[in-house]
């Protein structure tokens, strides 16, 4: 984009990172540790940035032993051909993932190989070494900044590093990138057009911008181009739109890594049905309930498609020898009978209380099959064929572990429709060690850099972890990369076609706030959910006497956080103690709002 000698500029700064996740916050970080004065633009509104890395399991990918963990990912990678330098610098990066947290984010890291007994290591040693039959498998690990997962931790210590350098960046919100701003002579990239409180405003980079904003996974359009599919539904954020899909192809920049996707959920990545608009809810691997007995998963046409036993590796299955992501289906449903119902029912390792809420009940198949939309025949001969693999303890279709197999009763019958999650996309502008894009001649775009999920190294298989590992080691790159002052000549638009030039920022939507407050009135506050900052107005006569809790800020998700938001203040005050029940599915956020009122609670003389 660029519009010959009538460009004016509206703001100047020396990097511009595009998108306020994980990556870009790293970026931000760098790049300010270098001198520069650094803008973070983001589509999201504040509460909501952080990508896909606020909603992420927080674990990142390391490793103890450098030549099994370059074994470890050229196998993931395989067949796929990929950057040998760029791989290199990933798999060193990993090794490094201790010292990086320590040193960087200022953490001692949890090592969950070192605590085996811990039950987050417990819970997730089946991530730490999601392909056991590739090699280097043995050094894989996981390591997160605390003995803790999906509580958007390492997000949060991400977010502060840039709020602690606030006279260095500015950040805006509801702020999203629209073009590139390319020099026709040279091919820099010497800004960027965003657009701000509806009006498109042109900001010139000095040195650098950094392309670090997600994937498509929220552009319907691109999903279907790319992916060949029209029926996911996302899982983390919902901001991800596929702008720099967008921007880098505008610039000529080399695109890789398109079709593939990672998928998160209970079966191969499914999750049940949200309503339109709304996120998927995370689901956990290993609910035993659910994946056994007298229950099934059914396609479009109400036939079986894959081993409902099977433990998924972020959404793939096996496909006889390769590990890929299934079609998706447009419409699956799981299946099951009243004893199978009953279990679920009683069943206290559920997700969350509502899981039941959606289920649909039928007296006979006939009716099943009319509420899923299938045909009743093919619904029928699927229990048919399902009752006798149960019957001669062998699952010829899909070879389900006898000991799962259960028969079906005559009836009632329930269906829950299910959704394809989509965790993330991985395609993006191809960049290369030095987090650099090139366009589709492999020449270097000059003072332009890529980070994060937007062009991943994973191609095809993936293991937890990785791409909050890639956010880590080329946000870094990219940050310091961009920092460096770049050669004037090879930028000529200030002579050529600039207007005017304004040398100023933007501001920063992040600043001090203030929360007013009369007699016995306290302010609390609380960065132990999932959103940003907590804050809660108490109006107490001591602390024993809670008269009332008002929440003056929080940015938690719409659905169990804004629960936990709207019910644990009342009873708060209605039971007069913090010490009440947490709001089940909204742990993170049920912490939030009781520390808040303690805090608050702890000023009373």
């Amino acid at each position: 984009m660029f519009e010959d000698s009538k460009l004016n500029w509206n703001a100047t700064y020396d990097v511009i990172v595009l998108g306020f996740g994980g990556a870009g916050a790293s970026a931000a970080r760098f790049a300010a540790d270098n001198n520069a004065k650094v803008l973070i633009t983001d589509s999201a509104p504040e509460g909501h940035e952080g990508g896909n890395t606020r909603y992420a399991g927080q674990v990142i990918s390391s490793g103890d032993n450098l030549d099994d963990l370059r074994k470890y990912y050229e196998d993931l990678a395989f067949p796929l051909s990929y950057d040998k330098d760029l791989m290199e610098t990933f798999v060193k990066g990993l090794y490094d993932i201790p010292n990086y947290l320590e040193n960087y984010l200022g953490v001692k890291p949890f090592i969950m190989g070192k605590h085996p007994e811990s039950p987050v290591s417990k819970a997730l040693y089946f991530m730490a070494h999601e392909y056991p039959e590739f090699r280097g498998q043995a050094t894989h690990e996981l390591v997160a900044v605390h003995e803790g997962v999906a509580d958007s931790a390492l997000w949060k210590n991400l977010r502060q590093q840039v709020l602690d350098r606030a006279d260095k960046i500015d950040v805006l919100y509801q702020t999203p990138a629209k073009h590139l701003i390319q020099d026709p002579e040279t091919k820099a990239i010497v800004g960027v057009q965003i657009e701000r409180n509806g009006k498109l405003l042109n900001v010139k980079a000095n040195n650098g911008v950094v392309m670090a904003t997600g994937g498509f996974e929220n552009n319907p359009e691109m999903v279907e181009n790319y992916l060949g599919e029209t029926s996911l539904n996302p899982i983390g954020s919902l901001y991800n739109k596929g702008i720099g899909v967008t921007m880098a192809s505008e610039v000529g920049a080399k695109l890789y890594n398109m079709n593939n996707y990672e998928a998160y959920g209970i079966f191969h990545g499914l999750t049940p049905k949200p309503a339109k608009g709304q996120r998927s809810q995370f689901l956990p691997f290993d609910w035993p309930a659910f994946h056994q007995g007298s229950l099934i998963v059914v396609g479009d046409d109400g036939t079986r498609y894959f081993d409902e036993n099977e433990i998924h590796r972020h959404g793939h299955i096996q496909d006889h020898g390769n590990w890929r992501i299934p079609l998706a289906q447009r419409h699956p449903y799981v299946v099951f009978d009243q004893k199978k119902y009953d279990e679920l029912k009683n069943d206290k390792n559920a997700p969350y209380p509502e899981f039941l809420d959606s289920v649909v009940k039928a007296d006979d198949l006939n009716s099943l099959a009319e509420v899923m939309g299938v045909d009743a025949d093919k619904l029928a001969n699927t229990i048919k064929d399902f009752n006798h693999f149960a019957d001669i303890k062998r699952d010829y279709a899909f070879d389900r572990d006898a000991d799962t197999l259960t028969a079906f009763d005559d009836g009632p019958y329930y269906c829950l429709a299910m959704v394809q999650g989509l965790l993330n996309t991985q395609g993006g502008p191809v960049h290369n060690s030095n987090a650099e894009v090139v366009d589709v001649n492999d020449e270097v775009i000059p003072h332009l850099y890529a980070c994060g999920e937007l062009g991943s190294l994973m191609g095809r298989q993936y293991n937890g972890g990785s791409n909050l590992a890639e956010n880590l080691i080329f946000g870094k790159i990219a940050g310091e990369n961009a920092a460096k002052e770049k050669d004037v000549e090879s930028v000529k638009v200030d002579a050529n076609t600039s207007a005017s030039v304004h040398e100023e920022g933007l501001g920063s939507d992040v600043g001090e706030e203030h929360f007013e407050t009369n007699d016995n009135q306290y302010i609390g506050k609380s960065t132990a959910g999932m959103g940003n900052e907590i804050v809660v107005r108490v109006t107490a006569n001591s602390k024993d006497d809670i008269q009332d809790i008002e929440v003056l800020k929080q940015s938690e998700s719409d659905d169990y956080g804004l629960k936990a938001v709207k019910e644990l203040p009342k009873e708060i005050v209605e039971k007069n103690t913090v010490d009440v029940d947490t709001i089940s599915g909204a742990s993170a956020s049920s912490k939030a709002i009781k520390e808040a009122v303690s805090n608050a609670l702890e000023q009373i003389k």
